[in-house]
């Protein structure tokens, strides 16, 4: 398990909320808006001066819209909820193994509104929420809580949250992590043992279960969402081996679900029913297969990387490898021939990520998140079409690797840093 921090290896203390410390370059989330900004017009440049195949999405999210043979008429809220409602709900509550006598599926505008619209209707003021995960809670998990009122505990697996119980006379609500950010995952037995505690207690369960509502199941052989007895979970709808669009399917126990439902009206965060035919064909198609099918691509381009940059600067979990934010700062000053770190490594990963698209196209999951859940690079569920058509798995690692030489002769610039995030040339 990955021990908690409140700092980087430089020794910048990570921002409120966050696990990465801001600078003077991203210091908040509007300066990542406008980071976001740089890289679409990159994205623009390339499509015009170079084709639209110019530019590859492997942030291993589908946020697109896939449709076949769809009768656009249909594509209305009125008249897509009258006839995709039910289908939405049979194909949502076999996705996350649901019973239709005591489940319902909702679906919202994304993951991030079901989380918060959930705990605004499960917590109270005052609640004592404990979270736990393989590694640290979402950054839209504190924040849901937060906004629900709650005093918030964030905890490291089963020992340190059996201890969280211990050290309160009541617990309210636990929020549950199967898959973390950083990719490692709550083995069976333990995740089963903290919904036993935390229904000895008494207390509500909800499951950010963004990517592990497929990768617990597929790739390790683990109980379906609402399998695992919680009182209500999330997924995103543009995570492997699902074909999106952007949304979130949220699914619980039936009362609990028409609470959550009436209070994503008030808020206005529900998807737009017109998109339930994306939804619907999402799930009909939605195979186990594709996920690991991506997981040994992204593990191929991994090994790759390992050549090229040694193995110890290449993190790997059962089912991703990433370049650490800390990593990415330190092989870039190494060459660059630099001792003084100009930037922290939050920055080092979003000037890499830019140069990476604006360079070879490459669209990673570092512009997927605002703010991203992590300063890590993350290189996961790749399609092995879109890294084919790239050039294949040696050729998408030569190209990290050149785009960190870029970096390092970036920052040999004083505002070199600032003007490849920031400014779109």
């Amino acid at each position: 398990m990955t021990a908690a921090s409140d700092h980087d290896r430089f020794g910048n203390s990570f921002a409120p909320g966050l696990s990465y410390a801001r600078g003077n370059i991203l210091p908040g989330t509007a300066d990542d808006i406008g980071k976001l900004k740089t890289a679409w017009a990159h994205i623009r440049r390339r499509r015009k001066d170079l084709g639209e195949k110019s530019v590859y999405l492997l942030s291993g999210l589908e946020r697109n819209l896939q449709l076949e043979d769809v009768d656009l008429t249909v594509m209305d809220d009125e008249i897509a909820s009258a006839l995709f409602t039910d289908d939405v709900t049979e194909l949502g509550l076999e996705h996350l193994g649901g019973d239709p006598a005591k489940h319902d599926i909702f679906v919202f505008n994304r993951l991030t509104s079901a989380l918060l619209t959930a705990a605004d209707v499960m917590i109270n003021d005052g609640d004592i929420v404990i979270g736990v995960s393989p590694s640290y809670s979402h950054p839209a998990v504190k924040r849901a809580v937060a906004h629900g009122g709650g005093t918030f505990t964030d905890t490291t697996g089963l020992g340190a949250f059996r201890n969280a119980l211990d050290e309160n006379d009541r617990v309210d609500v636990v929020f549950v992590t199967r898959l973390a950010v950083t990719y490692e995952i709550l083995p069976e037995a333990d995740l089963m043992e903290i919904v036993k505690l935390a229904r000895a207690r008494g207390a509500k369960i909800i499951v950010d279960d963004a990517g592990g509502a497929r990768i617990g199941p597929a790739c390790f052989d683990q109980p379906r969402l609402l399998e695992l007895g919680v009182d209500v979970g999330a997924t995103g709808m543009d995570k492997y081996g699902t074909t999106g669009p952007r949304l979130g399917l949220l699914g619980g126990n039936r009362d609990l679900v028409a609470k959550i439902r009436a209070r994503a009206y008030e808020m206005g965060v529900e998807a737009r029913q017109m998109l339930y035919p994306a939804v619907v064909e999402s799930l009909r198609n939605y195979s186990p297969d594709k996920v690991r099918e991506r997981v040994t691509m992204t593990k191929e381009v991994g090994e790759h990387l390992k050549q090229k940059l040694g193995g110890n600067r290449v993190m790997e979990t059962p089912v991703i490898v990433q370049l650490t934010a800390d990593d990415i700062l330190e092989m870039a000053m190494e060459r660059a021939g630099i001792t003084t770190a100009p930037c922290v490594p939050y920055e080092a990963t979003a000037g890499l990520a830019m140069i990476m698209l604006r360079d070879f196209g490459i669209v990673s999951v570092h512009f997927a998140g605002l703010p991203p859940g992590t300063a890590a690079l993350m290189i996961k569920f790749l399609p092995p079409d879109t890294v084919a058509a790239f050039g294949g798995a040696e050729k998408l690692a030569e190209a990290v690797d050149e785009s960190l030489t870029r970096l390092a002769e970036v920052m040999k610039t004083p505002d070199g840093l600032n003007d490849l995030i920031l400014k779109a040339a």
